[in-house]
């Protein structure tokens, strides 16, 4: 995916535009813990491991998905509110979550780094 200028107020994708990121959607369905810490890593909320080992942990993961939502949409000035970011994660749990990691990738942030400065 190609790195888009950020478009402040709106998420670049759609909730259900899972298709558009393939490896993401199979990834978040299979093994969403691996997408919630690679999005914990990717809002500067801590590390992979954290959030890995947090998915893993039961009502703890549904909080910490709610709490990175509505970091993510905070970093990235996307309009909503906490309410909308709980009835997200609570009815489209996976949804949300692929829609934050390709809303990483399309901003240019992966592995927690920002893209590098091109010479």
């Amino acid at each position: 995916m190609e790195g888009a200028p950020p478009a402040p107020g709106s998420w670049l994708s759609s909730l259900f535009g899972c298709f558009d990121d393939i490896s993401s959607c199979l990834i978040t369905l299979f093994v969403p813990c691996v997408t919630i810490g690679q999005n914990t890593e990717n809002s500067g909320q801590g590390s992979f491991i954290l959030g890995f080992i947090l998915a893993l942990i039961p009502t703890v993961n549904i909080v910490w998905m709610i709490y990175l939502r509505n970091k993510t949409r905070e970093q990235f000035a996307i309009e909503g509110s906490l309410v909308g970011d709980i009835l997200s994660v609570v009815c489209c749990g996976f949804c949300t979550l692929a829609q934050e990691n390709r809303e990483f990738k399309m901003r240019g942030i992966e592995g927690g780094q920002p893209p590098m400065p091109r010479v």
